[in-house]
């Protein structure tokens, strides 16, 4: 998460007056939304694209995710009329639900702005999460403190918006991550297990790669049509894929989804997250059962694995 990109700072750190150039930060945010979700909304990178602009005059580029310890992130933040800002965010510690640490990097025109320890702790309960945030920041070429509060500010609220929009599924398949992701990834079996019990697929064009579609028909028990359209973003291999989710074929967004997949003794953890486009949206789609009927298309997926 950078500093706001349109706050700027004429105070200069001097060498031998280093007086305001470091500075400890807290952000603080109750959310109604699991520490779960939250923290899928924190971490996943597909979530992340989502939130991480502090204003809509700000456009966010990744060049690198890799949500890991020992991974980094890399993105450039754009405001038209102003040099880009750099943000190297490398990751410490990753605990899920309990606390994130990575350093963070800004810079801009090739010189290093700012450093700073950010920490991010998560508590709650199945419905309700509470995050606090502390920023360990050392201003290096101007004094940054003012553009980090408003940016993380900023950035933190709009988490708060996408986490409470999100939706999470989860399910350990007893089977390698190796095959579970060439079932999911192979463009003759996925349509043969996609969707909820009953569903079946009927697929116009299907390109599974970064760059690639998926453009296709879900057909519900009783005859209904569901067009669907899924634009692959991120193939990470064996590890994670990103997508956008439209309403038909080039229609409006519905979501932007991701799926990982974790090696767990043996057996793989997926993860099927999705932010939907809308609040109203996601109150409707949680209305007609999609957390049931997301976990009804794992299992297909399992059954599928299992029955080969």
């Amino acid at each position: 998460m950078t500093s706001n990109p349109n706050t700027s700072s004429t105070t200069r750190a001097q060498p031998d007056d280093r007086k305001g150039s470091f500075a400890t930060l807290t952000f603080e945010r109750d959310l109604a939304a699991p520490s779960s979700v939250l923290w899928q909304a924190w971490t996943a990178p597909a979530a992340r694209a989502v939130w991480a602009a502090p204003t809509p005059s700000v456009t966010v580029e990744f060049l690198e995710a890799d949500t890991r310890v020992g991974g980094r992130e890399v993105s450039l933040c754009k405001v038209k009329g102003q040099p880009d800002i750099r943000c190297e965010c490398g990751w410490l510690e990753l605990l899920p639900a309990v606390r994130s640490v990575n350093y963070e990097v800004i810079s801009s025109r090739g010189a290093t702005q700012s450093a700073a320890l950010v920490t991010a702790d998560f508590s709650g309960t199945d419905e309700h999460s509470r995050l606090v945030v502390t920023v360990q920041l050392s201003s290096l070429a101007e004094d940054m403190e003012a553009g980090y509060r408003q940016g993380f500010d900023a950035g933190l609220d709009n988490l708060a918006e996408v986490a409470e929009r999100t939706m999470v599924l989860q399910r350990v398949i007893q089977a390698p991550r190796s095959i579970v992701w060439g079932a999911w990834m192979n463009p003759e079996t996925l349509p043969r297990w996609w969707g909820p019990d009953g569903f079946s697929c009927r697929t116009k064009r299907i390109d599974l790669r970064r760059g690639g579609e998926w453009v296709f028909d879900m057909i519900a028990p009783d005859g209904t049509v569901f067009p669907n359209h899924h634009l692959y973003v991120e193939v990470r291999p064996e590890e994670r894929l990103g997508y956008t989710l439209l309403w038909g074929e080039n229609g409006p967004k519905h979501a932007d989804a991701w799926a990982s997949f974790e090696d767990q003794d043996g057996a793989t953890k997926v993860t099927l997250g999705m932010v939907l486009s809308t609040a109203a949206e996601f109150q409707e789609a949680k209305g007609f059962g999609a957390v049931e009927l997301g976990l009804q298309t794992l299992g297909k997926l399992e059954r599928f694995i299992t029955s080969r």
